[in-house]
Formats: C-alpha cells, sequence, structure tokens
C-alpha cells in the first residue's frame, strides 16, 4: 500500500515536471497528442533536407509543399517507408521538431515521456529504431505501443474485456488487421496496401491509359475527390500532367469508374487479407466480431464506399470511427491518462522496464 501511495506521488512530481505526449508515427501523416491539451501537431511525415549542408530546411506541411518542386540541391524526403523508419537521422530530426513544436503549449523542465504507435509484426530491431530515434530526440521515457491497438484504445472498444473486437486500420504505408480480446491481439496480418499503394495504383493506371505522367499529390487528391469503391453517383474531375507522347502538358476528364478500376486489385487483397484473419480467428472471438462489427481506422477509412465493399464481401456490419484519422493519435492519448492501467498493451524492452 506504502508503495501504491509513493509511486502516486512520484508519479504527480513527474507530471509538474515534464510533459506525456503520444505520437502517431505515421507514413504519410504524424500526428502528436499533449496530455492535457489534446491533439496538438498534425503534419504530413514529410522532411527536406538540403544536401550541400545536410540540415533540414522544413519539416512537416512545409516539405510536402516542396515534393517534386525542389532544386537539385534539396530533397524533400519522407523518413518512414511502410511505417518503419528508412532513414534514422531524419526521423530523429523530424520527432525532434514535433515534439518541440508540442512543448510550445507546455514548457516543462524534463524531457516527455512519449507513447509511440508502431505497424503491428514490426521487428524487434525496428523497435529499438523507433525508441532510439525517441530517446534521441529528447524523450525521457519510451513506449510502444502496436497501432491496431491504439486505434481500439482511441475508439473506446472494451479491449480489456473478455469480447473480440476487430479493427481494420488503414495508414498511408501499411494496414494493420487485428482482432483483440483480453487486452491483447489475438490474431493479426499486416500488408503493404494502404494510401500510398493505391496512388501509385492511379499513377499507373493514368500513365497505361491515357498516357499522362502525373504526380503523387495529383493521385492523392483524385483519390480523394472522386475514389468511391462502390459506385454510387458519376463523378468525374480534370486532371493535369505530361503527354508521354509529346512531352508537353495536357489535360484529360478521369471518371470514379477509372479510379475505380486503377484501385480494384489493392481493395481486393485488403478485403481477402481480412478473410483470412477471420478464417484463423477462435469461434467464439468471431461471434463476437459478427455481433459487434469490424472498424475501420486510420486514413484509408475515408475512401468512399470502403465500408460497403468489406461488409458485402465478409458479410460482416462495418462501422468508420469518428475522425478515424485522429483514432491511434487519442489512443496514445489514453494510455498516458493511465500507464499503469494499459501496462499489458505496451510492447516491453527487456533492458528497460518502466521505472515508474
Amino acid at each position: 500500500m506504502a508503495k501504491k501511495t509513493t509511486q502516486k506521488y512520484k508519479e504527480r512530481f513527474y507530471n509538474y515536471l515534464s510533459n506525456d505526449i503520444g505520437i502517431d508515427l505515421g507514413t504519410a501523416n504524424t500526428l502528436v497528442y499533449l496530455r492535457g491539451h489534446g491533439i496538438v501537431v498534425n503534419e504530413p511525415s514529410v522532411v527536406a533536407v538540403n544536401q550541400k549542408t545536410g540540415r533540414v530546411v522544413a519539416v512537416g506541411s512545409a516539405a510536402k509543399d516542396m515534393l517534386g518542386r525542389t532544386p537539385g540541391h534539396i530533397v524533400a524526403v519522407r523518413p518512414l517507408v511502410d511505417g518503419v523508419i528508412s532513414d534514422f537521422e531524419v526521423t530523429e530530426e523530424m520527432i525532434s521538431y514535433l515534439v518541440k513544436r508540442a512543448e510550445t503549449h507546455s514548457k516543462k523542465m524534463l524531457g516527455p515521456r512519449v507513447v509511440v504507435g508502431v505497424p503491428s509484426g514490426v521487428t524487434n530491431v525496428e523497435i529499438r529504431a523507433v525508441r532510439d530515434a525517441t530517446k534521441n530526440a529528447g524523450a525521457r521515457e519510451v513506449f510502444i505501443v502496436e497501432e491496431p491497438m491504439a486505434g481500439a484504445i482511441g475508439i473506446r472498444l472494451p479491449i480489456h474485456e473478455p469480447v473480440g473486437s476487430m479493427v481494420i486500420d488503414i495508414g498511408g504505408g501499411t494496414t494493420d488487421i487485428a482482432v483483440i480480446s483480453l487486452g491483447g491481439i489475438v490474431r493479426s496480418k499486416n500488408l503493404k496496401i494502404a494510401g500510398d499503394k493505391l496512388n501509385n495504383d492511379i499513377i499507373s493506371y493514368i500513365r497505361n491509359e491515357f498516357k499522362i505522367l502525373i504526380g503523387e499529390k495529383t493521385a492523392e487528391h483524385i483519390k480523394m475527390a472522386i475514389g468511391q469503391v462502390v459506385p454510387k453517383e458519376p463523378l468525374e474531375t480534370t486532371v493535369r500532367g505530361r503527354d508521354l507522347i509529346t512531352g508537353l502538358p495536357r489535360e484529360v476528364v478521369i471518371t470514379d469508374s477509372d479510379i475505380r478500376e486503377a484501385m480494384a486489385q489493392s481493395i481486393e487483397t485488403l478485403v481477402d487479407a481480412a478473410k483470412e484473419v477471420l478464417e484463423t480467428t477462435p469461434p467464439e472471438i468471431l461471434s463476437d466480431v459478427m455481433h459487434r462489427g469490424i472498424y475501420l481506422v486510420g486514413g484509408g477509412a475515408l475512401i468512399k464506399g470502403l465500408d460497403t465493399l468489406i461488409s458485402e464481401s465478409l458479410r460482416i456490419p462495418v462501422h468508420i470511427a469518428d475522425d478515424p484519422l485522429t483514432a491511434i493519435a487519442r489512443g496514445t492519448g489514453i494510455i498516458l491518462e493511465d500507464l499503469e492501467k494499459y501496462a499489458e498493451v505496451l510492447i516491453q524492452n527487456e533492458d528497460e522496464l518502466p521505472t515508474h
């Protein structure tokens, strides 16, 4: 009892001296949650680097605006590929910048405690890279949680109860499909089909069908504007790009059926992966999922008609979470509110167990 009281005082003391920060480290966007303030940063995961000096020129939105528009010596890079660190130093710079941005809302003496979301099924080496990059960016303590678990916590699913919940987190680089019960992931699958892959599908389709070359930002815009995986109302948009035959600018009109065809194979793979997870799920949990439905989180949940398609294919109700883009960041925030309660959902590091 005395030990618990001491722990509580220690906790309170640390809260006065340092911030608690949750980071949803995504391939496309990184969101930062500051305890007591909510989500304070929502920036694209892009960093612009000056190759002559090796210095970081811009981070986030400012760097994303430079994608495809930089002079030779400035390179706009995405330091995370498929939700995993591909450029350690640049990721460290990005985390450091985002943590500083978050801490402008509340200055404290000590470095923050940070909870970071990572895709399910990442290797120990990848987890260590995230932990080290966050530590080097100034964090006092780092806790790692799998993104589908953070998403489930963020949308207030009863993860501690003996009830099966299924979450599909469709991000920029990866899609995480997970069945959760009693504070653990029972079955999961991670696939590299997500927002970025769909953008590339659209780029390839327009190049092959219309002989026009478009960039990533244009593909993203088309996907959001007229992408719908179940035909509803006819939609169309004008696309400008470079004609591959003449080399000159040209514009064409693209319809929703073009985009549906472009994304069809990837969407089918995603639905098949969800089927695979369900096929190996224990029957008791499967009946819970059939009764309670599947929850979609992440930016990909906003693709028009995706919930309908998954529901029709799997014959299970599908719910899009409220504000699916921020679900994981909100989950890291809820974990920070009560680290003791959520200790079992965190990925523990053998040599660095929580000190309080």
